[in-house]
């Protein structure tokens, strides 16, 4: 890991940083670099940003409506977040839950809301069958483990709250476990007092669906400029020039799809309106038959638990174990071996055979939380973005890019909070990371304390 860790609070640009030493960049061999941006290009619809967001806004718009777009990585496809996460394909809402929406707004917001999520982790799951993406896609399941009785509870009232107002006309199912079945026919998790399983989410290589994403954008004729940092953006007469290192690129509509890795300042639509929080994640050496029989793993499916500062794990198709927790408050602190161990103790905690297996694989990376825990679709006046997925982005990320080029089109987009708000801006823009240290504090005695 880099010592000049990119910080996007600090920084003014991630051009020229390195690739993350994941263990998804040691399944799959990086494509050759494709072209920076050369001299002075016309677009359309420029697309700032090669993640998930960024290549399917781009797919959309050219299979969808015919509309000529290009694509600015300021590094290579699968640099940001989108190759660094944990590959969780969840019905996620971002950190506010289904019962918490209908009472900030209503229930048939909470509804909508719900069936844009459903038909999030639907749209990834078809391209990856009709595109055949190649992307090692696991048993289907999501276990939410129980930490104490009272987070069981809540779980109960969750999925009764979804069964009975959400997902009538859905194949959505619910099942709870006792904590001696989840330990002896899922997870032999010493901590869980119990868990509620969700039948619609599952695991996938992120990289290797990005790199699929890719492909399917590059066979529409679409360009992508690796590689391609946008250094400067003006706007005159209703256009918009981006201005890189070697070139420029005049647009007459323009999607930002940077999420977290957004520098500080970039532009005015999005500056100070999210707060970017590193994700650490850790991979143990394989596994043989034997050690998963000891360590009572039996299963593949994704798994998250109810702490506020929340761990996530699956077991991977090499039988090593994947374990994610929250990494660094700050990004200068990113490659201290510090949040690694802790993350291996958590581990070790709840799984206590693993303590006698060493870590092959620890990164980190950005996500995006908003002020208001809701992802944001937004576009006006031919500037849209995407941001705040707060860690629900490998599904989110496909409806949000589906309703960008929508919306860019000219098309109405469903009448939610997800899409018909800009971003509330954050208060105490340079407190941010001191009220996070301040919650992270909060959250470690709230889970110890229950």
């Amino acid at each position: 890991m880099p010592s000049s860790y990119y910080d996007p609070l600090i920084n003014s640009t991630p051009a020229s940083q390195p690739f993350a030493d994941s263990y998804w960049a040691s399944t799959q061999s990086l494509p050759v670099l494709l072209p920076s941006l050369k001299s002075s290009q016309q677009t359309d619809v420029a697309i700032i940003g090669g993640g998930y967001t960024g290549l399917l806004t781009a797919y959309y718009l050219a299979t969808e409506f015919n509309i000529d777009c290009r694509v600015l990585e300021a590094n290579q496809v699968g640099f940001g977040a989108s190759a660094r996460n944990a590959g969780f394909v969840l019905k996620g809402s971002g950190r506010l839950g289904y019962l918490a929406m209908a009472k900030r707004w209503d229930l048939a917001t909470a509804q909508g809301i719900y069936q844009e999520f459903s038909q999030a982790v639907s749209r990834v799951e078809g391209l990856i069958n009709q595109h055949q993406i190649a992307c090692e896609p696991q048993e289907h399941g999501y276990l939410k483990v129980a930490h104490n009785p009272k987070a069981l509870n809540s779980l109960k009232a969750a999925a009764d709250f979804i069964q009975q107002n959400m997902a009538q006309d859905s194949d959505f199912t619910a099942q709870f476990i006792s904590a001696d079945k989840f330990k002896t026919q899922y997870l032999n998790h010493h901590q869980a007092y119990g868990a509620l399983r969700l039948n619609d989410g599952f695991g996938v290589n992120p990289l290797k669906l990005l790199l699929g994403y890719k492909s399917l954008v590059q066979k529409q004729g679409v360009s992508i400029n690796e590689q391609s940092c946008v250094v400067d953006w003006i706007e005159e007469n209703g256009k918009h020039r981006l201005l890189t290192e070697h070139g420029e690129l005049l647009a007459n509509k323009v999607i930002m799809a940077g999420n977290a890795y957004s520098p500080k300042q970039f532009n005015q639509r999005v500056d100070d309106k999210f707060l970017p929080i590193l994700s650490n994640i850790i991979v143990t050496e394989p596994l043989t038959d034997d050690e998963l029989a000891q360590a009572g793993l039996h299963t593949n499916q994704v798994t998250m638990d109810t702490r506020i500062l929340k761990y996530y794990f699956r077991l991977l198709p090499d039988n090593r174990l994947l374990f994610g927790g929250r990494g660094a408050v700050w990004g200068k602190d990113a490659a201290e071996p510090i949040y690694g161990q802790r993350l291996k103790l958590a581990m070790d905690k709840c799984f206590p055979y693993l303590s006698r297996k060493k870590i092959a694989y620890n990164w980190t990376g950005w996500i995006a939380a908003s002020m208001d825990d809701m992802p944001h679709v937004y576009s006006k006046n031919g500037v849209g973005y995407s941001l705040g997925y707060c860690g629900a982005g490998v599904s989110f990320s496909a409806q949000a890019a589906f309703r960008l080029a929508q919306s860019i089109a000219g098309e109405s987009l469903p009448d939610l909070p997800l899409y018909n708000a800009p971003l509330p801006a954050m208060p105490f823009t340079k407190a941010r990371r001191i009220g996070q240290w301040g919650y992270y504090h909060y959250g470690w005695l709230k889970d110890r304390l229950g």
